[in-house]
């Protein structure tokens, strides 16, 4: 494994929590993308609307971590995620996805189930543990919804996937990973057998967008947009990126820093 870098773990789980969603926002991928109707929000209010928290709350946790020297903020007050930061946002990136694969392999929880429940668990385990977890379980690639468990790898993966809202009438497209934002939604995901690896084809999108048809095998399925935006895909013919299982997240590299802003 690489040389680890060293970040203090004294941060809260609720700290850990808006971490991870600085990260996902700084990277854009399906609901992640902010919207373009009318204005558009402060990094504050995009971040309290993932974790379902107030604008003050959100302002203040935002606050602490600037404190704590994990995230500067910008000319508008965007959230920017420092070197610090960035490496402790990829270390809650790994050992949230990892104890949601110990919830599913090791304890039989169903998919939409680890993601519930990791969130009130993971804070418990320190980089040892969390190193000698991946090593148990084989050294997954993976969590159960299809993300990397190297935060870079994913990184590398992002710009080969779309959403099906995304993808046109006659796209086949292999499902890689499902929107974790919703707990509704997620479970519609696993109650429909909308998995990683499963294969598909857009066979219609409605004309104002709203539906998404899809074939799967030989039974076909209408999504709404909602559902659609939050199944991301490689499309046919899109190469598949390798995961470096040699170094998988403990060390960040390339730019310092990394903001949450609107496009």
């Amino acid at each position: 494994m690489c040389d680890d870098v060293g970040v203090s773990e004294s941060h809260s789980h609720t700290a850990d929590e808006y971490l991870m969603t600085i990260w996902l926002l700084a990277y854009p991928v399906g609901e992640y993308v902010p919207s373009r109707r009318g204005p558009q929000p402060t990094a504050a209010a995009r971040i309290a609307d993932q974790l379902g928290v107030s604008r003050a709350s959100s302002g203040e946790m935002l606050k602490r971590l600037e404190g704590e020297g994990m995230v500067v903020r910008g000319e508008k007050k965007e959230a920017i995620l420092t070197e610090k930061g960035r490496i402790a946002a990829m270390r809650v990136v790994r050992r949230h996805r990892l104890v949601e694969r110990l919830l599913t392999d090791v304890l039989g929880y169903d998919g939409a189930e680890s993601h519930e429940k990791a969130d009130g668990i993971d804070a418990g385990f320190d980089e040892e543990m969390v190193q000698r977890l991946w090593e148990k379980l084989g050294r997954p690639e993976r969590c159960p919804h299809g993300y990397p468990i190297d935060a870079r790898h994913e990184l590398r993966e992002n710009p080969t996937l779309k959403p099906l809202s995304k993808l046109d009438a006659g796209t086949e497209a292999t499902i890689v990973r499902l929107a974790e934002h919703d707990g509704d939604l997620l479970h519609f995901f696993y109650d429909a057998e909308l998995l990683p690896g499963i294969e598909i084809e857009v066979v219609a999108v409605s004309a104002d967008g709203g539906a998404v048809t899809i074939r799967r095998g030989d039974d076909q399925l209408v999504l709404t947009r909602e559902q659609a935006r939050g199944l991301y895909a490689r499309p046919a013919g899109v190469p598949v990126v390798p995961a470096d299982t040699a170094c998988w997240g403990s060390r960040g590299t390339g730019a310092a820093t990394l903001s949450v802003v609107g496009d």
